[in-house]
């Protein structure tokens, strides 16, 4: 049977908790520095307070340090490890090399998706180094990962199901770097990809879309829609996925609740058909009080990036800004004062609207009122000149969803059970195993027992006192008021062993709750500390890093331009027009930022991937 986990993202310590409480087997959070969200550092107190109540219910907390360091930071990075490993944290998401030798088996190594880790023969490596997971690059395809899967099975195969893409394979993009002194490989990245281009032939004349006539100019040529593979979760189980990677380290609350909950029903409903196969990495119940919808977090709508092969339609040229969930088309505008809109949806104050101009430009308004026959009054009623009857709608901000993930969404219990019997013995509080029963004259033992297979117990000396009245109705009744705890229980799962109607004071009994709970606690603590960390191997070379000289492409990318445009001769795409469309262009491409700088394309046919270059290469 294979263990399946869901990773969520933690921006800080209350995304960590919320994305636990919404359904995380296990949580990737930035450690203090060396991360590669560097605005998405955290200190190691707030990292210890999340895995203390990550292992209540088994998750695992991974702390990233996946840049790319420099000598004179080791000392510093080792200094870090110790933290980290005293503060509980599970394992390190880790890209540079130096960190096998450095960590010396103090915490397992996951190999990040910044290594770049596409091919059998890089996972294979991964394993020989001593890497316990390994971090997938997005661009795989189902065949591809299956075949990783089927060569190295012993190595679990983490892959992204969701959120923001890079253009460039991880790892091997330079040009923030280059063109604004900040690496991506160190966490700085300035978004490249998300600004505007013009398309230009090898003469500098802008080119036009061949799908439309329209000149590409100022358009988000690189600009990637964001990853949702939702429905293609089993298939990537049967593959070999073992973690499922939301990604989101920059995100808020609102949206790691809302994606984690829905990513974890669609899993439990993947397991709930295999059960023989597949289960959980964690435990605990989650009870949600609103409905998860993946339209109404942050998007720039959707693509499954690559998992069945190459498709159209990977980029949104338009914008880089969210989009949303669409709501409808434009029924009547009631010119400067408000619009009406024919579809399903309901709209309240606050929402946000967009729609696409008539030069494919995204616009957006604040609703201000919405009155009782549904129509809107936008705070700038000028917008509404720009609108026109039949234009698609959509909504980047639900201001009730919003409302609602801004309160308590989601309960996650342990479900315990309880024994209580009229004896006394010797006893070790942990190991049932070591008891020595000596009689039932007076005392009684308490036992409380998770679903994980946790057990604790204690012995409590208190006199055999005859009840006037039943007692085993308040006993149940005390030992169920557990709801300062992660622990839930009913009266079905309370046993009262009792040889005679004994009375213990409701006081007494919520006193031995508390101790026996606080024991349950402390024993999710120590199974996870006492964890054997295997030694990594002291190999000296590996896999090395991609390093940045003047002969590297600034990006190397499996999306392409020219099959984006419909016109990639090899795999006959069409843009919808039947037949391969030729760009009306003298080669090269290139593309050219606003201040004028030009990076040529080169186009490797053979390998099926774009080169973004330097403007002397």
């Amino acid at each position: 049977m294979r263990t399946i986990e869901l990773l969520a993202p933690a921006r800080n310590l209350e995304c960590g908790i919320e994305a636990i409480r919404h359904g995380a087997d296990a949580v990737y959070i930035g450690a203090p520095r060396f991360g590669a969200r560097s605005a998405a550092g955290n200190s190691v107190q707030d990292i210890a307070e999340l895995t203390r109540y990550a292992h209540l219910f088994g998750v695992k907390i991974y702390a990233t340090v996946n840049t790319l360091l420099h000598d004179d930071e080791l000392e510093e990075v080792d200094k870090l490890v110790d933290e980290l490993a005293a503060a509980g944290v599970d394992a390190l998401i880790v890209q540079d090399v130096q960190l096998k030798k450095l960590v010396r088996g103090r915490l397992p190594l996951h190999a990040s998706t910044q290594m770049d880790n596409r091919t059998v023969e890089d996972v294979q490596s991964r394993a020989a180094e001593g890497y316990e997971q390994t971090v997938l690059a997005r661009e795989l395809s189902i065949d591809e990962i299956r075949a990783i899967h089927e060569a190295v099975p012993g190595m679990p195969l983490e892959a992204f199901v969701h959120g923001a893409l890079c253009v460039s394979y991880s790892g091997r993009c330079y040009a923030s770097e280059y063109c604004f002194g900040r690496s991506a490989n160190r966490g700085e990245c300035a978004q490249f990809c998300r600004l505007p281009f013009d398309l230009v032939d090898g003469k500098g004349r802008i080119v036009a879309d061949p799908r439309t006539g329209k000149p590409l100019r100022s358009r988000h040529l690189l600009s990637l829609r964001d990853m949702n593979r939702a429905v293609e979760i089993e298939d990537m189980m049967d593959a070999g996925v073992s973690s499922f990677k939301i990604e989101g380290r920059l995100k808020d609350v609102a949206y790691v609740k809302n994606t984690t909950a829905y990513y974890s029903g669609l899993i439990d409903e993947v397991i709930k058909k295999q059960p023989d196969k597949y289960c959980r990495a964690s435990h605990g119940h989650v009870k949600l009080s609103f409905t998860p919808n993946l339209e109404k977090s942050f998007n720039r709508r959707f693509t499954d990036y690559f998992l069945r092969g190459r498709t159209p339609n990977l980029a949104c040229l338009a914008t880089p800004k969210a989009i949303g969930e669409p709501v409808g088309t434009v029924k009547d505008v009631l010119p400067g004062r408000s619009l009406a809109i024919a579809g399903t949806a309901s709209f309240a104050n606050g929402d946000g609207l967009c729609f696409f101009d008539a030069d494919d430009r995204l616009q957006g308004f604040r609703v201000n009122r919405v009155d009782q026959q549904g129509r809107l009054f936008p705070a700038d009623p000028s917008v509404l000149a720009q609108l026109k009857k039949g234009m698609s709608v959509y909504r980047n901000l639900d201001a009730e969803f919003e409302r609602q993930l801004s309160r308590p969404t989601a309960d996650r219990r342990v479900a315990v059970s309880w024994s209580i019997d009229d004896c006394v013995s010797e006893y070790n509080a942990f190991d049932p195993e070591e008891d020595k029963l000596e009689g039932t004259q007076t005392g009684f033992r308490l036992t409380l027992r998770a679903e994980d297979g946790r057990e604790v117990h204690n012995f409590f000396a208190y006199p055999h006192e005859l009840a006037r009245t039943p007692q085993d109705e308040n006993i149940r009744k005390q030992l169920s008021r557990l709801g300062d705890t992660v622990y839930s229980t009913t009266d079905s799962e309370i046993d009262i062993r009792f040889t005679d109607n004994w009375f213990i004071p409701s006081s007494v009994l919520a006193e031995w709750r508390r101790l026996l709970c606080n024991l349950l606690d402390l024993k999710a603590a120590y199974a996870f500390a006492s964890k054997e960390r295997n030694a990594l191997p002291a190999i000296e070379g590996g896999a090395s890093n991609h390093t940045f000289n003047a002969d590297t492409p600034l990006m190397t990318c499996r999306y392409c331009l020219r099959y984006e445009l419909g016109c990639c001769i090899k795999h006959k795409n069409t843009g919808g027009q039947g037949k391969p469309l030729a760009i009306p262009a003298q080669e090269p491409l290139a593309i050219r930022l606003v201040d004028g700088r030009m990076f040529p394309l080169r186009f490797d046919c053979q390998r099926c991937e774009m080169l973004v270059l330097r403007p002397e290469q």
